[in-house]
């Protein structure tokens, strides 16, 4: 038995090398046609998440829209189920590096791409956090998880809030990291005329000093990104181009990294 468990150590790294290296040479071949950093930072990111014991999986909601989760191998009733919910700008595999190792010890977790980012798509002309959490819903609804709380920062923290509203019988708590819940239109216009510019050059940086101004206000170590050279910053920036005007995909996956 001991030599039988071995040797599936051995498969398993030499398979996940193999897999690395066969993505770096694919990605060092086509260099100049993609973001390679942020593309190899992904698969790195990914194969973490599976020493988790997470696997990727995609939900077809009908024929328009369609689903990504990081979910639990293998469930345990004795846990608790707990959904994390990603914020604006970034995917799940940037923004909860930190947190998925330990709670995937703790609960069974469920972590979606939220739409437009990553690899969750619609063809659907709605883009309100209503449709967002109704799709998470939906999705956690076809693949068996009837009862979860929820923990989601920025953005997805008024996605978890309107989950929580549709699916009260589904929702046992929520945990709200870092979203304006409560800020008031006249806070905001003050905070926009404070900055001088608008909101859609901060959340779609195009150059790399665009990029550094939206972290020096979405994070507390404001000079995070002083030493990072410029061609590295338009890695993250051309790894984020939307794909047409009315989707996302995630303009500034660093952000989730370094805050």
């Amino acid at each position: 038995m001991e030599s039988k468990h071995l040797w599936q150590l051995i498969s398993f790294y030499l398979s996940t090398t193999l897999a690395l290296l066969r993505h770096l040479v694919l990605h060092i071949l086509t260099l100049n046609q993609s973001p390679f950093i942020i593309k190899f930072m992904d698969l790195i990111l990914s194969v973490y998440f599976r020493l988790c014991n997470l696997t990727p999986c995609a939900v077809d909601l009908d024929d328009q829209t369609t689903i990504h989760f990081w979910v639990t191998n293998h469930r345990r009733f004795d846990r608790p189920s707990l959904v994390m919910v990603h914020g604006y700008g970034g995917n799940p595999l940037w923004q909860f590096v930190y947190q998925v190792g330990p709670l995937s010890r703790r609960f069974n977790l469920y972590i979606p791409d939220l739409l437009f980012f990553g690899k969750s798509h619609s063809k659907s002309p709605f883009r309100s956090e209503f449709f967002q959490a109704k799709c998470l819903s939906d999705g956690l609804k076809r693949i068996g998880v009837d009862r979860y709380s929820v923990y989601a920062i920025s953005y997805g923290g008024f996605v978890a809030y309107r989950m929580a509203e549709i699916r009260p019988d589904a929702v046992e708590k929520v945990a709200i990291v870092s979203s304006g819940l409560s800020y008031t239109d006249e806070q905001r216009d003050q905070q926009l005329r404070t900055i001088g510019r608008h909101p859609s050059e901060i959340l779609v940086p195009k150059k790399p000093d665009d990029l550094r101004l939206l972290v020096s206000l979405s994070t507390f170590k404001q000079s995070t990104l002083n030493w990072v050279p410029d061609f590295l910053l338009r890695q993250f920036i051309t790894g984020g181009l939307v794909r047409d005007h009315n989707e996302s995909r995630g303009y500034f996956l660093v952000l989730g990294w370094l805050s």
